[in-house]
């Protein structure tokens, strides 16, 4: 497969920049592979879709306010940085503009005497910075931080993004992007599909800013995903298993539970079972691909060539795929993060 299979053109407009005003009310696009058919809907309508013994897969991760604005002491030249994940007693972060951020640099932080040094410039471009000086970080984080909203919104975040650039059921902080699948369900909607008969397993896969890193090799298999952190519990595991063992579906909300799913599938025998664990995956998803544990996924529209719309096209068929996603545009669905959603059965 090249880069070039997953390009479609996009208008700028349909670039959504604000979420719906109700989750649940995205437009919801419905598709069939055995059926080849393609359906038009509202995302609360998902329940219709869902049959008692199937389970849905949510992944818990919590975005954190990652981006704090900074500045060089005794210059004041501006900072923005985007922490990533600790590293030992440091911070592995990305900063815009770096180019002068050498070992030994400083920034600091308006509203706190913390100082963050850097202690390394890593093969990445990222820097590794340990934080000096009076208050608690996670102060700084709380006080000051902004939401990591993607880079195709251009906008300033506010207030309403603390809450709409998270899911619902998010419990586990360490994500700087949303997985944005998870943004259209309600507390009422997840109690309706509940009292269908349907299975919930929540598992964790943090998301890194590796999610927006554009495919820059022509032949895909040369394109390398960066690490992020999964973990399965028993709980997840158990509902998973007794799904499969029972001929129940497994529809993943979202990528990253895709991606977690496949990333701890053991065969045991002849089946593929979900092992309880925890890790760091860099498993990349295109096509051509046997999936293990999904029967069916829950998603929103992806960027042209990125490696979610290679999972995605991986799990649908590249044609199909690409033909929805025509379709999108001509009925003009809003995409990307805070955009429409789509199922995959």
């Amino acid at each position: 497969m090249k880069r070039s299979d997953f390009y479609y053109a996009l208008p700028e407009h349909l670039i959504a920049q604000h979420p719906s005003p109700e989750r649940d009310g995205s437009r919801f696009m419905v598709v069939d592979r055995a059926q080849g058919t393609i359906a038009h809907r509202i995302f609360c309508d998902l329940p219709e879709f869902l049959r008692a013994g199937d389970c849905l897969v949510l992944n818990e991760t919590r975005v954190f306010p990652a981006r704090l604005k900074g500045y060089r002491p005794g210059t004041g030249g501006a900072i923005e940085v985007l922490l990533l994940r600790p590293d030992g007693d440091c911070w592995e972060i990305m900063a815009r503009p770096a180019r002068r951020l050498r070992v030994g640099a400083r920034v600091a932080f308006e509203g706190s005497d913390l100082i963050a040094v850097v202690e390394d410039v890593l093969d990445s471009g990222n820097r590794r910075v340990r934080f000096e000086g009076q208050g608690a970080l996670d102060d700084l984080i709380q006080t000051h931080g902004h939401v990591p909203l993607p880079p195709y919104i251009r906008r300033a975040d506010n207030t309403a993004d603390k809450k709409r650039y998270q899911t619902v059921y998010a419990r586990v902080r360490g994500s700087v992007a949303a997985p944005t699948a998870g943004l259209h369900f309600t507390p009422d909607l997840l109690a309706r599909i509940e009292a269908l008969g349907v299975g919930i397993a929540r598992v964790l896969l943090h998301v890194g800013p590796g999610t927006f890193k554009p495919v820059k090799a022509e032949d895909v298999r040369d394109h390398k995903m960066d690490a992020e952190f999964w973990q399965v519990d028993e709980g997840a595991a158990k509902v998973v298993n007794q799904c499969r063992a029972r001929g129940g579906r497994v529809i993943a909300v979202g990528t990253t539970a895709v991606r977690t799913l496949e990333s701890a599938a053991v065969k045991v025998g002849s089946r593929w079972h979900l092992k309880p664990g925890s890790g760091w995956t860099r498993l990349f998803i295109y096509p051509p691909c046997d999936f293990r544990m999904v029967d069916g996924l829950i998603t929103n529209f992806h960027l042209p060539e990125s490696t979610l719309l290679m999972l995605v096209a991986a799990f649908m068929g590249r044609d199909f795929a690409m033909r929805a996603y025509r379709e999108a545009v001509r009925e003009a669905y809003r995409f990307y993060s805070y955009g429409d959603a789509m199922l995959v059965v």
